[in-house]
């Protein structure tokens, strides 16, 4: 009996965990980044062709998404 109340309790947390995981990681802002401000950071913008979009190297801002 007190195995079954262990396991259910292990799993009730363990799926408000995967629920709660997500939606934490959605709420945090993305930070903003432009070629203008890449570029001020010290970085330079490039095109990474593998994932279509374009990116600010090196600098304050290095492996940033430019929006």
């Amino acid at each position: 009996m007190r195995t079954r109340l262990l396991g259910f309790t292990a799993a009730v947390i363990l799926a408000a965990l995967g629920l709660t995981g997500p939606a934490a990681q959605a709420v945090a802002p993305l930070p903003r980044v432009d070629a203008k401000t890449c570029m001020h950071g010290g970085g330079t913008v490039e095109y990474d062709s593998a994932t279509g979009l374009w990116t600010c190297i090196d600098g304050k801002y290095d492996g940033e998404p430019i929006s």
